[in-house]
């Protein structure tokens, strides 16, 4: 076989195995794209989690300053979680949990974001929503899920509401969301934060 031949099909391979290591890549990034989406959302529920929330508030924030979008945080709390689990068991547990990303999801805009950010908590990102607006929107879904259902146990729940600022970091705006949930938590039941 002449240097010419060899060259050529050296070169033939090397074209495929440059051809199918591109495409192996791409399958890669595919996947790795998949579990970066899964790694933000929360099993249980299939809301947002902690993690993917802060990334989606990191870029709210961003955004608001750039455009003077307003933005107003609601932080939901179920009162007595641990009750629910020690009286009725952990599957009434997950299945309030459920009820409550549901009744959040479903009563929120598709633009809004909720999450699930901890065991019992839960947080809304309500777009071009003032205080005002944010409260009475908070009030409606808290209504909507403490309403009584068969097959559930009861679900109370605390609520706090705050505006996002230009100066807010993401631990900043969640900060003072949870304080105004607890709040609302000493008001309606007399728990304290330990």
């Amino acid at each position: 076989m002449s240097g010419t031949r060899q060259r050529a099909r050296g070169g033939a391979r090397a074209r495929d195995e440059v051809v199918r290591l591109k495409r192996a890549l791409a399958a890669a990034g595919r996947r790795i794209a998949a579990l970066e989406r899964l790694v933000g959302r929360d099993p249980l529920t299939g809301v947002l989690n902690r993690r993917g929330f802060e990334a989606e508030l990191d870029r709210a924030l961003a955004f608001s300053r750039r455009y003077g979008t307003g933005a107003a945080l609601a932080f939901f709390d179920i009162d007595r979680f641990k009750g629910i689990n020690d009286r009725f068991g952990h599957a009434a547990g997950d299945l309030a949990l459920v009820h409550v990303a549901t009744a959040l999801a479903r009563n929120t805009r598709r633009s809004d974001i909720v999450a699930r950010i901890g065991g019992d908590e839960f947080i809304v990102l309500l777009w071009t929503a003032g205080e005002a607006d944010a409260a009475a929107k908070a009030e409606r879904v808290r209504e909507i899920i403490e309403r009584p259902e068969a097959g559930r146990p009861d679900v109370a729940i605390s609520v706090g509401v705050t505006v996002l600022r230009t100066e807010d970091t993401a631990e900043t705006a969640l900060t003072r969301a949870d304080a105004a949930m607890y709040a609302d938590k000493t008001r309606r039941t007399g728990l304290r934060r330990a």
